[in-house]
């Protein structure tokens, strides 16, 4: 009966998945409210469901209390996430926080599946994470002050890259993190976003060849310190936010070129100068004839082609047996007991979320806070990229983690922070449409006050007659009058392509 029930289980999960993709999806275009709010809900209850088959599966294979516990914590996080959203800042974005819910849950599954304990650790970092970015969003929406901080957020991300290098430990060949009491910290995670913040506070305004040279020499120091440190992986995470910011602020492609082309002279020079690359690039070409150097990919692939299209089960396959299956290889995991189709709705699922954070800075009007939308997205769309294009041997593997997926303290605080910062945009951003509603409707006013309906317009004889009397003197007059209508004609239409778009 138990196998029964983990072998329906799976399908019915891969079911929900490709539900709660179609339907995040279908949010991003669906202008109509009521619609959206059922779309919505249906997410919600399918999060519960996944949540509740998940877990009632794990306790029936191995009937351990802490399962149940973890449960009864992840549920009571998301509903208070939903809740607290609602009454704090109903003008959110549910839609991104239903997608984090649901890559959180998914987080919580497969890390109660492989070790309970870090799964306790990791829920206790999420909780006190969430609760300390509550206030994020009212800083971005109310902290003017923020695009004044420019070199102090330069000074920042030095300054805790330089501590790393001096100080840090070396996992993997690099050196990630340190150490402060027994809690590791890996404080690239927080100068990735000071680096963006400092990038759109130099180019708010100008985005002269001086400013770019000023951006460019401070994004150079960041990844030369993350290259010292051989913390790569990151390097390149670093340097897609810069190419992308400014592309974006100067919309000029000869810059992009130039860092493409630079960071690809700078892949080749590390190759031959670190022994950890070379055996990276080694593995991707030939995993199982580099077995001697390290079975990690190997068995990733081997575990996610066991558990074919939709998986083994829970508790059916063996991803424990995979090194690092918490953090680099999560996905491997989650492939190989919940099924390659699940893993690509979960792709698609952190692409659904890259769309959303970038029609959000499409949408906004200062250059500033469209900059640092435009550069967090980008930062999480290479982190996933990089993931999971390592894991199934897409590119040579990077050390990255899932956002919001993989265990690891430092990389779910910083994810939480940059949504947190993201929601703060997302309300400016209504509070913005909200703005432009009222000058609309005091225009409106004002006109009809100007205009009142109670006087008679001219029938079409008298406009007649009056042009005859008055000659041709009233042609010029009547072109002047319209060039004198055209400016408002062409702010109405502005007026409303921005309300539109507000509204998408």
């Amino acid at each position: 009966m138990e196998n029964t029930i983990v072998q329906l289980s799976k399908y019915v999960i891969t079911f929900l998945m490709i539900c709660f993709t179609v339907q995040s999806f279908a949010a991003l275009k669906e202008r109509d409210e009521d619609e959206r709010h059922y779309i919505l809900m249906r997410q919600i209850i399918m999060i519960i469901l996944m949540n509740f088959i998940c877990f009632f599966v794990m306790f029936l294979q191995e009937g351990e209390v802490s399962t149940i516990q973890m449960f009864l914590l992840t549920m009571a996080y998301i509903l208070g996430v939903q809740i607290l959203y609602r009454l704090i800042y109903r003008k959110a974005s549910m839609i991104l926080v239903n997608n984090m819910c649901m890559l959180l849950s998914i987080s919580m599954i497969i890390l109660t599946r492989l070790s309970v304990s870090k799964a306790m650790s990791q829920y206790k970092i999420l909780a006190a994470s969430t609760l300390l970015c509550f206030i994020i969003p009212v800083i971005v929406r109310k902290g003017k002050f923020l695009k004044n901080l420019t070199w102090i957020y330069a000074v920042l991300g030095i300054a805790m890259l330089s501590v790393v290098m001096v100080l840090g430990f070396t996992s993997g060949g690099a050196k990630l993190s340190i150490e402060i009491h027994g809690i590791t910290f890996q404080l690239s995670e927080i100068a990735k976003i000071t680096l963006v913040f400092f990038m759109a506070g130099m180019l708010r305004e100008d985005n002269s060849f001086g400013n770019v040279v000023k951006a460019t020499v401070i994004a150079a120091v960041h990844v030369l310190i993350l290259v010292a440190s051989t913390d790569l992986g990151t390097a390149f995470v670093f340097f897609m936010a810069y190419v992308v910011v400014i592309y974006v602020a100067t919309r000029k492609a000869r810059y992009p070129l130039l860092g493409l082309a630079g960071m690809s002279a700078a892949c080749v020079v590390a190759y031959f100068l670190f022994s950890h690359v070379r055996n990276r690039v080694a593995l991707w070409q030939d995993p199982i004839g580099n077995w001697d150097i390290s079975s990690q990919l190997a068995q990733g692939l081997f575990g996610m082609c066991s558990g074919g299209w939709f998986g083994t089960g829970l508790f059916e396959g063996r991803p424990d047996i995979i090194p690092v299956a918490t953090k680099d290889f999560i996905f491997c995991a989650i492939c190989e007991e919940m099924g390659i189709i699940f893993g690509i709705c979960l792709i698609l699922l952190c692409m659904s979320t890259f769309l959303l954070i970038i029609n959000i800075s499409m949408k906004m009007s200062k250059r500033f806070y469209k900059l640092i939308a435009m550069g967090l997205g980008t930062e999480y769309a290479t982190q996933v990229f990089l993931t999971i294009g390592g894991t199934i041997k897409f590119i040579p593997m990077t050390g990255i983690t899932l956002p919001l997926v993989s265990y690891g303290g430092s990389s779910m605080f910083s994810t939480v922070l940059m949504l947190s910062i993201i929601q703060g945009l997302y309300i400016l951003r209504e509070d913005e449409g909200e703005e432009l509603e009222k000058r609309r409707n005091k225009k409106k006013r004002n006109q009809q006050k100007n205009d009142p309906g109670a006087k008679k317009k001219r029938r079409p004889d008298e406009e007649t007659e009056r042009r005859k009397k008055s000659g041709g003197r009233n042609d010029g007059q009547g072109t002047r009058q319209k060039y004198r209508e055209q400016p408002d004609e062409f702010e109405r239409r502005i007026e409303e392509q921005t309300e539109n778009s507000l509204h998408w």
